[in-house]
């Protein structure tokens, strides 16, 4: 279903949509996205923008809708698993073994990431209050569990590692080398657990801080994965529609709760059309950022931290290349530190 070039140019369409949002959601002003609450006040603060456009409303649009690379990340990391560890002629893989590689996986690029962030972070103004307790819980991947996840992770944006970690014990104790029927109930669950709550509360807010937030992009890279050699073969064209469909109702649907939490799903059926319908000449730079993109992602945070300030005081454009341009060049230099980390064995 999806060859090796098309899952890195994924990761580079992922990784450009988090990272640029990560910057424009800071930006005083800006519309506010929907990503472990939806607030109806951020859709009409999006409507207004799109009725009256000016010329940030591409900054709107990436506060909005750039959280939405995530899904695509849990989405080929559940696809992943299975074509590593699920074929025929793989052997069997221990609990421990499992989780312990992975973790290291993990940790190698976080301990590269939260270092460098941490000395950034204490000799430029703002300097965030990191508690004993909650730095050991951040390393350990378990800080996600915690009460009010959003106010005492920094950088925010490594919560995906917690996530990760959570998504792979699910995945090893519950779904590896089990039916189908499994991954599709344990989906349901989580939707419904979510669908039960309160838009804009705490309960919805803890649940997609966890795996149950991340269940569906993941359960469907899985299913994918397994059944996708049964999709019916598709010209570009075709392709094409799928990913104008897909986008059009993703953003049909993110208004209204309950459609909301497909969202997700949508985004990730849209940005595989749009691989597999793009020529592989035009697919080059997306493929080089997803062979960047672990880099990039524990990077980006202390590019933002030293250029948000530009896009505060001098312009928002002005920041967002400045830091666009930071991000490339540390994560390329970043990248070659993790290269030099030793790499765990399974």
């Amino acid at each position: 279903m999806l060859n090796r070039t098309e899952c890195t140019a994924l990761r580079g369409l992922a990784i450009v949509a988090i990272v640029l949002h990560n910057y424009c959601h800071f930006i005083g002003g800006i519309v506010q996205e929907n990503e472990y609450l939806f607030r109806a006040a951020n859709n009409d603060r999006l409507w207004q923008k799109l009725a009256q456009p000016d010329v940030l409303l591409p900054v709107h649009l990436l506060s909005y809708f750039g959280h939405y690379g995530v899904p695509v990340f849990l989405f080929l990391s559940g696809y992943g698993l299975v074509r590593k560890y699920e074929a025929k002629q793989v052997p069997a893989v221990g609990t421990y073994r499992f989780l312990r590689y992975n973790y290291l996986k993990l940790l190698r690029m976080l301990m590269v990431g939260f270092t460098l962030f941490i000395i950034v972070d204490v000799l430029t103004p703002g300097r965030f209050h990191f508690q004993w307790a909650n730095v050991l819980a951040q390393l350990s991947m378990t800080i996600n569990l915690l009460p009010t996840p959003d106010r005492i992770i920094w950088p925010g944006i490594y919560w995906f590692f917690g996530l990760m970690m959570e998504l792979y014990v699910v995945y090893r104790l519950a779904l590896y080398r089990r039916s189908s029927w499994v991954v599709g109930a344990i989906v349901a669950v989580c939707w419904l657990l979510q669908a039960l709550s309160q838009p804009d509360g705490d309960v919805i807010n803890r649940l997609r801080y966890n795996f149950v937030g991340g269940m569906l992009p993941f359960g469907a890279g899985i299913l994918l994965a397994r059944h996708g050699d049964k999709w019916p073969e598709m010209r570009a064209v075709g392709w094409a529609m799928a990913c104008v469909v897909a986008f059009a109702l993703a953003f049909a649907l993110c208004f209204s709760f309950q459609t909301w939490l497909c969202v997700p799903l949508l985004v990730v059926a849209g940005c595989i059309g749009l691989v597999k319908a793009l020529p592989p000449s035009w697919l080059q730079l997306p493929v080089w950022l997803g062979s960047l993109s672990a880099a990039m992602f524990v990077a980006h945070p202390i590019a933002r931290k030293l250029f948000i300030v530009v896009g505060w005081r001098d312009g928002v454009y002005d920041g967002l290349m400045l830091y666009a341009v930071a991000t490339i060049g540390l994560a390329w230099a970043v990248k070659q530190i993790i290269d030099h980390v030793p790499a765990p064995k399974l």
